[in-house]
C-alpha cells in the first residue's frame, strides 16, 4: 500500500463502515482491513491518518484500530512470517514518541499503550533511545506533554510489579533508574512547588495532581522489585513530601461526586500503597518514617466518610495498617488492649457494614457485586481490607482480638433478633466477622483451610446460619440467604459431612430464588460441594447420596437459566456440568429432554458469542451427556447426530470463530464412538473441507482438528483410500505444515501415526 491520498481516502472510508452498527456493512469493512493488514506502509497510513484527518471521530478510530494492530503482530513469533516489516518497525518507533505526545488525550491514550506494547517486546535493546527522548519532554515545561510521558512510563513499568527477577529484568531497571530516577526526583520536587505557588487556581491544581498521582505510581513500580541505591538516598525527600500530601486538604478540589474518587483520593490512595510497599519490604530503612505514617494515616482512616469515592482510599489505608501489624518489630505499636479495642471500634466495625452503596449493588449490578464477593476481586473494597486486618490482627493478637469480637458479633445478633426486618444489616455484619475471623488460611478448591480455633464454626452454622438456609421463604432477606449460602461454601472443608449432605436440598431450592446473587451463590455452592475430596480422593459426596433429588436439582438448574439477568450465568452452567460429573448414569433417563435444552441454548449462543466460561462449560455438559449415554447405550450416538447436526452445521457456515474448535472436539468425540468400521456419509461430506489451509490458519483449531482427522483415519481409512484418494496429498500437507512448527510439531505426529496406522500400506 504506498503513501498517497487515494489510501488514506479509502482506509478512511472503511474506517468509517467500522463503525456502523449493520453488521452487513461493518463484518466487509472488518474483513477488508484485516486482509490489508500485513501490507507495507499499512500501519504508517494509519498514524499518517490519525495526524492528520480533519474528522475527530476518523482520527479516534485510527488510533484504536493501530494499537490493536500493534497488539496482534508486533511480537515476533518463532516459526511464524514477521507480519510487520522492518522499515514499518523503524517508522513506527521514530514518530510514534513525537505524535503521542502532540496529541490529543483521547488519542494520547491510546498511542500510550501501543507504545508500552512495542516497549514490552523492544525496550531497551531494539528502542535504546526511547527513555532518553521522553526524559528530555520534561523541560518542556508543558504539563500535557509531561502527563502523556508519565502515562507512557507507567504503562511501560508497570510490569515490573508482577514479573519474577532475573539478570536481564534488573539490568533494565537499572538503566531505567540511571536515566529516569533523578529527572523524576526533580519532577516529583518542582511539581509540588507549582502546587503551593497556584494553590488557588482549580484547573492548575487538577493538571499537577494528576501528575503527583502519576509520579506516585512510577514510584511505586520502580521501587517494587528491591530498593534502589537513589531512592534509599533520596528517601528524605520522597517520604517527606509523601507524608506532606496526605496530610493536605485542598477544598478547591473536593468534589461533590459520592461515587467517582477525586483526584485528591487518588493520590493519597496511591501514598498509602507507596507506604505499606515500604513498611512491608525496606522496614529497616522506613523506620524512621513510620510513626508519622501511622499516625497520619489512622487520622485519615477517623475522618474520612462513608462514602463510595473514598473506598480506594480507605482500603488502601487499612491495608497499611494490616501490613504493618503483622511484622514482628511493630508489634508493640498494637500491644495495647486499648488500641486494639479502638481500631475495631472505629476502623473494622465501620467498615465491615452493609452500605446503601453495597446494596444497590446487590440488586442492580449483581454480576459485578459476585466477581468482587466469590472471586476475591475485591481488593479495593472497604469489608476485603478490613478483613485483612482482622486476619493480621490474629497473627500476634488472637486471644484479645477474638474477645473483643467476640463481644461485638453478639451484640449485633441480639440487634437482629430485636427487629430482623430492620436490624438484618447488622446479622450480615455479625456473619462477614466471625467469616473474618475464623478463617486463617483459605483456597479456592478448598475454601478455608486452617481456621481460628477459638471460633466454633459448626455452632455458629447451627444457631445463625441453619435456620436462615431452612426459611420456607427463598425471596426473604436476599443479602443474609447469599450470606448463609456463602458460610457453607466457604467452611465446607470445616463442616461436618452430615451437616453438608444437610443443606444440599436447601442449596437445590434456593436456584428459584428471584435475586441473581442469591441463585448464583446456590448454583457455585453445590458446584463446590460436587468436588470436594473425601479421604480416598473420590468426590467426598456419592452420585448415590444424591440421587434423590437428581431430578429437582436438574429442573431447578436449567429453570435458574430462564430467570432474568441469569440466561448466560456462567455459575450455574458449570453447575449443570459438576451435576452431570458426579451423578453420571443417573442422568440418562433425563438426557432426550436435556439435550434439547443445552442445543437450544447453544443456538442461541452462537448468534453473539460473549461469555467465554459459560460457553465453555455449556459444551463440556454436552460432551458429558453424550460420553454417559453412549456408555449406557452406544446405539444414542445417531440421536445425539440428529439433536446436534443442524446446530454445528449453521455455525461451521458462519464461522463462529469462538465455537468452531469446540465444534470439531464433540464431532470427534460422536465420529470416536460409532461401532462401524466405516465412517457414515453425513461425516464424509465435511471431510474435503477439513483440509483447507484457512482452517489450520488458527492456532485453536490444531489440537480438536488432529484428533477429528485421526477419528477419520481410525474408522475409515481403507473407505479414504478409495473414495478420496486425491485428498491423501492434503492430508501429508497438513501433517508437513504442522512440523515445520515448533508448538505445533508433535500434533503433526499424532497425525502421521494414525496415517500410517489406519490406511492400507
Amino acid at each position: 500500500m504506498d503513501l498517497n491520498d487515494a489510501n488514506l481516502q479509502t482506509l478512511t472510508e472503511y474506517l468509517r463502515k467500522t463503525l456502523d452498527p449493520d453488521p452487513a456493512v461493518r463484518r466487509p469493512a472488518e474483513k477488508f482491513l484485516e486482509s490489508v493488514e500485513c501490507s507495507q506502509n499499512y500501519p504508517i497510513l494509519l498514524l499518517t491518518l490519525l495526524e492528520k484527518s480533519q474528522d475527530n471521530v476518523i482520527r479516534v478510530c485510527a488510533a484504536v484500530t493501530f494499537k490493536n494492530y500493534i497488539k496482534r503482530n508486533w511480537r515476533i513469533v518463532e516459526d511464524e512470517p514477521n507480519k510487520i516489516c522492518d522499515p514499518d518497525r523503524t517508522a513506527i518507533k521514530a514518530n510514534i514518541v513525537h505524535l503521542m505526545l502532540s496529541s490529543q488525550e483521547q488519542i494520547q491514550k491510546q498511542l500510550s499503550d501501543a507504545i508500552s506494547i512495542i516497549g514490552r517486546e523492544d525496550f531497551p535493546q531494539k528502542w535504546p533511545d526511547l527513555l532518553t527522548e521522553m526524559v528530555t519532554r520534561f523541560q518542556s515545561g508543558d504539563f500535557h506533554i509531561i502527563n502523556g510521558v508519565l502515562r507512557t512510563a507507567h504503562s511501560l513499568f508497570k510490569r515490573y510489579r508482577h514479573e519474577f527477577k532475573s539478570n536481564e529484568l534488573w539490568a533494565e531497571i537499572k538503566l531505567v533508574l540511571d536515566t529516569f530516577a533523578g529527572p523524576l526526583t526533580e519532577l516529583f520536587k518542582a511539581t509540588i512547588e507549582l502546587c503551593q505557588t497556584h494553590a488557588n487556581d482549580v484547573n492548575a491544581l487538577k493538571v499537577l495532581f494528576s501528575s503527583l498521582t502519576l509520579i506516585s505510581k512510577l514510584f511505586y513500580s520502580l521501587n517494587f522489585q528491591d530498593l534502589p541505591e537513589f531512592f534509599e538516598d533520596n528517601m528524605e525527600t520522597w517520604m517527606t513530601n509523601f507524608h506532606n500530601l496526605l496530610t493536605l486538604d485542598n477544598k478547591l478540589l473536593q468534589t461533590d461526586d459520592e461515587e467517582e474518587a477525586g483526584l485528591l483520593e487518588l493520590l493519597k490512595s496511591q501514598i498509602c500503597d507507596n507506604a505499606a510497599l515500604y513498611a512491608q519490604k525496606y522496614d529497616e530503612e522506613f523506620q524512621p518514617f513510620l510513626p508519622q505514617f501511622v499516625t497520619a494515616i489512622w487520622n485519615l482512616l477517623v475522618t474520612t466518610g462513608q462514602e463510595v469515592k473514598y473506598d480506594l482510599l480507605v482500603s488502601n489505608a487499612i491495608q497499611f495498617l494490616a501490613s504493618v501489624c503483622e511484622r514482628p518489630h511493630y508489634k508493640q505499636l498494637f500491644e495495647d488492649q486499648n488500641t486494639l479495642t479502638s481500631i475495631c471500634e472505629k476502623v473494622i466495625v465501620p467498615n465491615m457494614e452493609f452500605r446503601t452503596a453495597d446494596e444497590e449493588a446487590f440488586e442492580d449490578n449483581s454480576e459485578e457485586y459476585i466477581r468482587r464477593d466469590l472471586e476475591g476481586s475485591d481488593i479495593d473494597t472497604r469489608r476485603r481490607a478490613a478483613c485483612d486486618l482482622v486476619r493480621g490482627l490474629c497473627k500476634f493478637f488472637e486471644e484479645p482480638v477474638t474477645g473483643i469480637f467476640s463481644g461485638y458479633v453478639n451484640s449485633m445478633l441480639t440487634e437482629y433478633s430485636k427487629n430482623p426486618s430492620i436490624n438484618w444489616k447488622h446479622k450480615d455484619a455479625a456473619i462477614y466477622l466471625v467469616t473474618s475471623l475464623a478463617s486463617k488460611a483459605q483456597t479456592q478448591k478448598h475454601g478455608i483451610t486452617q481456621a481460628n480455633e477459638l471460633v466454633n464454626i459448626t455452632e455458629f452454622f447451627v444457631n445463625h446460619i441453619l435456620p436462615d438456609l431452612k426459611s420456607s421463604n427463598v425471596n426473604e432477606f436476599p443479602v443474609l440467604k447469599a450470606d448463609a449460602i456463602k458460610y457453607v461454601m466457604i467452611f465446607r472443608s470445616q463442616l461436618p459431612k452430615e451437616q453438608i449432605l444437610g443443606t444440599i436440598p436447601l442449596l437445590i431450592n434456593y436456584l428459584q430464588a428471584e435475586s441473581i446473587v442469591v441463585h448464583t451463590y446456590a448454583a457455585h455452592a453445590l458446584e463446590r460441594l460436587f468436588t470436594m475430596r473425601g479421604p480416598s480422593n473420590t468426590t467426598l459426596i456419592a452420585a448415590a447420596e444424591v440421587a434423590p433429588c437428581t431430578e429437582q436439582l436438574l429442573t431447578n438448574l436449567f429453570k435458574s437459566l430462564t430467570l432474568p439477568g441469569s440466561s448466560e450465568n456462567e455459575y450455574i452452567m458449570k453447575a449443570i456440568m459438576r451435576s452431570f460429573s458426579l451423578l453420571q448414569e443417573v442422568i440418562v433417563p433425563y438426557v432426550p429432554t436435556l439435550i434439547v435444552q443445552l442445543t437450544q441454548k447453544l443456538l442461541l449462543v452462537s448468534k453473539n458469542p460473549s461469555k467465554p466460561h459459560f460457553n465453555h462449560y455449556l459444551f463440556e455438559s454436552l460432551c458429558l451427556s453424550v460420553r454417559i449415554t453412549c456408555k449406557a447405550n452406544i446405539t444414542a450416538v445417531s440421536s445425539f447426530e440428529e439433536a446436534l447436526f443442524p446446530v454445528f452445521t449453521e455455525i461451521l457456515q458462519n464461522d463462529v470463530q469462538e465455537f468452531v474448535p469446540y465444534v470439531f472436539q464433540v464431532m470427534s468425540l460422536l465420529l470416536e464412538m460409532h461401532t462401524s468400521s466405516e465412517v457414515p456419509a453425513s461425516y464424509m461430506v465435511l471431510f474435503p473441507h477439513l483440509l483447507q489451509p484457512v482452517l489450520w490458519e488458527r492456532a485453536g483449531n490444531i489440537p480438536p482438528l488432529v484428533r477429528l482427522l485421526q477419528a477419520y483415519l481410525h474408522k475409515g481409512g481403507v473407505t479414504i483410500a478409495n473414495v478420496a484418494a486425491d485428498k491423501i496429498p492434503g492430508l501429508l500437507g497438513v501433517f508437513q505444515k504442522l512440523i515445520a512448527s515448533k508448538s505445533n510439531d508433535h500434533q503433526g505426529f499424532y497425525l502421521l501415526n494414525s496415517i500410517i496406522e489406519y490406511m492400507p500400506p
